[in-house]
């Protein structure tokens, strides 16, 4: 089984770190995961015991294959291969995952501003969608996710969108404007 790991335009060391680590690394193994692929951005990390090819890093180790680079021109082939995706809580990230239907855990950066990807990750979760763990609950979020309690996500619908522009714009009487 795979799994895939993204921070995407990020930099997000305390989560690239905390992947590679042996308690992550066990619990993926419990879980049956033998691929990783870490998407890690500009984050630091130590590459020492990785073999570099090219742009990427290979280090294969006790049944756990596992490859890190930084950026490629898309992650869709990514996505679609992995059986399950960690990732910070980008909404362009989240959605993208969610809508392929993958199981998705995501971890907020917390040393951001403002606390937006926690409020989305703690909504999408309370949805049912995703988990969203914190970089010390990790492990117990990847030993404990259960694939089949996750809902899916609702298909795009493009008609919303133009409704809710539609009723912006003052060309359809909203919900609170009938009557």
């Amino acid at each position: 089984m795979h799994v895939f790991v993204t921070v995407g335009s990020t930099r997000f060391d305390a989560l690239i770190h905390r992947v590679l680590s042996d308690d992550v690394l066990a619990a993926l193994r419990t879980r049956g995961y033998s691929t990783l692929v870490v998407q890690c951005g500009n984050s630091d990390w130590d590459a020492s015991s990785f073999i570099q090819e090219g742009d990427d890093w290979r280090h294969a180790a006790d049944d756990m294959t596992i490859e890190v680079w930084r950026f490629k021109p898309s992650l869709q082939e990514e996505y679609e291969r992995a059986d399950l995706i960690i990732s910070h809580a980008g909404s362009g990230t989240i959605l993208d995952v969610l809508r392929l239907g993958k199981s998705l855990i995501v971890v907020p950066n917390e040393t951001l501003l403002d606390n937006h990807q926690e409020e989305l990750a703690n909504a999408l979760e309370d949805l049912g969608h995703l988990k969203a763990s914190t970089i010390s609950d990790l492990p117990q979020t990847i030993r404990t996710l259960e694939d089949t309690k996750l809902m899916p996500f609702p298909p795009f619908n493009g008609s919303r969108f133009r409704e809710l522009l539609d009723e912006e714009m003052g060309f359809v009487a909203g919900p609170g404007d009938r009557g």
